[in-house]
């Protein structure tokens, strides 16, 4: 079988690996995300699929917009069967889509029809869910509206992090890939509706997403930390005189207990910071304050002074 492999973001990374290692399937080409400026010194930088399709001596292609009339005439020049798409960050016209017989599938990171969209781990986590997991769907013109051809589901740690549950459902999604590619082969490929009742949607995060509300319970707080962990990280504003400083936080423990205004440091001591939420508390443990390096709570605590009764932002 003959695919063309369209993705960017690490998440793709075992999928893209899974093909090539497979016997029967032959990767065409790779479509990515043309190499953007990153770092404050705005380096032109590749995509993880673009650095490991060149390890694995693809062909690379890196529109600007795979619709363009000259993309869809490289891809229908290569004849692909399927198409298989995962984190690429663009949708995919209808030209594009009905240009394989077999169609075209997407690997996504959660359990459609919940959390379509560009953030489905984070938004799995900040919810609280016990469970995540892998769609592999049939694509159409929507943001992940098309058919379920196979899921596979994992339960999630108690204290798992979008980092961790990235890695986890990279892998997972490769095995589901392949499993999906052999149904095909085996005509036995289901197409199941998704459930429109059961549909909720997530959104592009941004920086400003990570700021913490002390005002709601620990436990959703705590949510919301492991959901921003590693990237665009949790964080709360110190309060000082002439400014204030961000202070990123990784993890926690979580207080019943603990009694305050929503923000307010309650405790400083070896064990950390103890911050009153709007039920409860947490009790901070992994801190990293603007231009700083990542430590300790209480060796942070113990170079800069946060007295009890300051109230966090």
């Amino acid at each position: 079988m003959r695919i063309i492999f369209i993705g960017t973001g690490e998440i793709g990374l075992p999928a893209l690996y899974a093909l090539t290692k497979s016997p029967d399937l032959h990767v065409l080409a790779v479509v990515t995300q043309p190499d953007r400026p990153v770092g404050r010194q705005l380096k032109l930088s590749a995509s993880p699929i673009k650095e490991a399709a060149f390890k694995l001596h693809l062909k690379i292609f890196q529109p600007e917009k795979v619709g363009a009339a000259a993309s869809i005439a490289q891809l229908k020049y290569l004849k692909p069967d399927l198409i298989v798409v995962a984190a690429y960050g663009q949708l995919l016209p209808r030209e594009v889509l009905t240009l394989p017989p077999l169609g075209c599938l997407n690997v996504h990171a959660s359990l459609l029809p919940k959390y379509r969209g560009a953030s489905p781990i984070h938004a799995a986590i900040a919810a609280g869910e016990k469970q995540s997991g892998v769609t592999i769907m049939w694509m159409d013109e929507g943001l992940d509206t098309g058919d379920i051809l196979l899921q596979e589901a994992i339960t999630l740690g108690r204290r798992e992090t979008t980092e961790t549950l990235h890695d986890r459902l990279a892998e997972l999604g490769a095995g589901v890939l392949i499993k999906a590619i052999k149904l095909i082969q085996a005509d036995k490929a289901p197409r199941l509706k998704q459930d429109i009742a059961q549909v909720t949607l997530t959104k592009k995060l941004c920086k400003e997403d990570g700021h913490i509300q002390w005002d709601r319970p620990q436990r959703e707080i705590d949510a919301h930390i492991r959901a921003m962990t590693p990237w665009p990280s949790a964080y709360a504003w110190i309060p000082q005189e002439k400014d204030q400083k961000m202070l990123k936080i990784f993890t926690t423990i979580r207080s019943n207990r603990a009694k305050g205004q929503p923000g307010e440091i309650l405790r400083v001591d070896k064990h950390g910071i103890l911050v009153a939420a709007g039920v409860g508390g947490l009790l901070l443990r992994e801190v990293q304050l603007e231009g700083k390096k990542r430590m300790h709570a209480a060796e942070f605590a113990r170079g800069f002074n946060l007295p009890v009764g300051l109230v966090l932002e």
